[in-house]
């Protein structure tokens, strides 16, 4: 078994994080991609399923401006980027959501489109949420140009120069999407109609691979105004400096409440990343190649870091110790761990000299050798949101207290009518429909407040049971207060779902909605985190990831 202990030959338990110390923000927002984020799962199965690429339609006039089809084509289903550029004015270009024109506009189709799929899809698809898509489309999006690497890459090329590494390292992409729509948005087909493909089951697979074929679009345009411009002068991207371009990414408030309305989704993907880290730590020894794997990786982290910049203080700060961390874990490896469980060794070894940046960086590194041993736990990410909970309502209120106790403890010691614990407040934007976070003593709309302050919930629930007979049911109670439901179901919820909750207040004046989106894009597989303020951030996907004719050479 090249020197792996198979999952099942120890008892893991002790060796996993408990929620306590997994489910902190603090922690949450020092997350790092890993071999199990979403995108490397879509490589991964591409690979092993050895599917086929082709560009069978690209239309493009000298600007690029035009359309283009890009297929991955599966053992069973084929799947196309139907991508549109744009000759959008500079004065027109934005990341905010409120845009109306981009650069590029995409919809990922379910087969390969025929010429009335595409006409239909160019009268709708560059429109975004003012046109409508159906149910043979799984995703749409929209980008935009990096303006300044985009020109730099197209001139250079157009002389027949490579661009400057240090222009690609400094920006990473040449173009940013600014939303990915899937999952029945604007008419494109639900989740539910493709959660039984085995390619699609995972989380977000759908989506990453829009973002993936985008990627190779991105590259592709800016080739084809280099030639256009520079003719026969022209050459192409070296495939050194285009594999360090990303897809670049601008995120906002909207994405932060999904974790906490999709709790058990949560859960899952929480519970694999922790199931793996322990599977790794119980091994008994470490077998050289695994070693020499985390070594690569550690490679590949320094040089993450190395290129790795924000304007934002906060991450400012996590660099520097996550560059200070890397350095020590260095030191560390010249001498590897010996003796009994060594990868155990070494985590411990981690927990007490580490930041918390570098601690969730060593994670990832850990894992990152041990495909055999973790890879499956990839499948085990997704869940049955359809399926309904039904709240027992004949449990015992004692009984129930005591499970509230046991469980949301970390809500119930705060004082939720101090000013710094009930600071802010969730609502929804009337204008776009999107998730908008409020200052409760200054901004007006506290009436409209969305219930995301799962603290603040458990914690009114346990007042109004303090003094409710204890011998009385649950569903007595409820009758009674029927605004607890949703904390309740929460509760008992969580039984089954140890990591399903933030235990940290997200109303509060400290809270940093950043934190949210870090950990929910390292399960994405983002890179090179970039807060803009403590609301939205950009981030790149792919960025060192194979592009679709690598994938086709052995």
């Amino acid at each position: 078994m090249n020197g792996l202990a198979q999952p099942e030959a120890v008892d893991i338990s002790a060796f996993r994080r408990p929620p306590a110390q997994v489910m902190r923000l603090a922690r949450m927002g020092s997350a790092h991609p890993t071999r199990l984020s979403f995108l490397r799962v879509v490589l991964r199965r591409m690979v092993a399923e050895g599917w086929r690429f082709d560009r069978p339609v690209w239309q493009m006039d000298a600007k690029g401006v035009g359309r283009a089809v890009y297929r991955a084509i599966g053992p069973e289903r084929t799947y196309s980027l139907v991508a549109f550029a744009h000759d959008l004015p500079d004065h027109l270009r934005s990341d905010r959501v409120i845009a109306t024109a981009w650069d590029a506009t995409f919809a990922l189709f379910d087969g390969t489109p025929d010429a009335d799929d595409l006409d239909r899809l160019a009268a709708n698809v560059p429109l975004q949420e003012a046109g409508r898509v159906s149910v043979k489309e799984l995703a749409l999006s929209r980008a935009n140009r990096s303006v300044r690497l985009f020109g730099h890459v197209v001139e250079r090329l157009s002389i027949g120069q490579q661009p400057d590494l240090a222009e690609i390292e400094a920006v990473g992409y040449l173009m940013r999407t600014t939303a990915v729509y899937g999952s029945g948005k604007f008419g494109a087909a639900d989740r539910a109609m493709i959660a039984d493909r085995p390619e699609l089951a995972g989380p977000f697979r759908a989506e990453m691979l829009s973002v993936w074929l985008t990627r190779a679009f991105t590259v592709d345009l800016a080739e084809h105004i280099a030639r256009a411009k520079g003719g026969d002068a022209a050459m192409r991207l070296d495939k050194n400096l285009r594999k360090r371009l990303g897809v670049g990414n601008s995120t906002g408030l909207g994405m932060a409440p999904f974790l906490v309305r999709h709790p058990v989704l949560l859960n899952n993907w929480m519970q694999a990343r922790e199931e793996a880290l322990a599977r790794v730590r119980a091994q008994e020894c470490a077998a050289p190649a695994s070693v020499a794997g985390l070594r690569a990786a550690l490679a590949a982290a320094q040089d993450n870091a190395r290129t790795w910049a924000s304007a934002h203080p906060v991450q400012q700060a996590k660099l520097v110790d996550l560059r200070r961390d890397l350095t020590l874990i260095e030191a560390a490896l010249k001498r590897f761990p010996t003796g009994e469980r060594p990868w155990n060794t070494l985590w411990l070894w981690g927990e007490a000299n580490l930041t918390l940046e570098g601690q969730e960086a060593l994670l990832a590194m850990m894992l990152e050798p041990h495909g055999a041993l973790i890879d499956d736990l990839a499948e085990t990410m997704s869940t049955d949101e359809a399926a309904a909970f039904a709240i027992n309502g004949s449990i015992r209120v004692a009984d129930f207290r005591a499970d509230l106790q046991a469980r949301y403890g970390w809500a119930l010691g705060r004082d939720y009518t101090a000013p710094a614990d009930l600071a802010r407040f969730w609502y929804v934007s009337e204008e776009k429909l999107e998730p908008r976070l409020g200052e409760r003593f200054v901004d007006e709309g506290a009436a409209l407040e969305q219930p995301l302050g799962i603290g603040r919930l458990a914690a009114e629930l346990a007042s109004d049971l303090a003094d409710w007979p204890g011998e009385d049911t649950l569903a007595a109670f409820l009758l009674a207060h029927p605004e607890h439901r949703l904390m309740a179901r929460r509760v008992q919820q969580s039984a089954r779902h140890p990591y399903a909750e933030i235990q940290d207040n997200l109303l509060a004046a400290d809270m940093l909605p950043i934190d949210i989106l870090r950990c929910k894009l390292a399960f994405f597989g983002a890179s090179h985190f970039d807060p803009r303020s403590d609301k939205w951030v950009r981030i790149s996907l792919y960025k060192g990831e194979a592009f679709p004719d690598d994938l086709a050479t052995p």
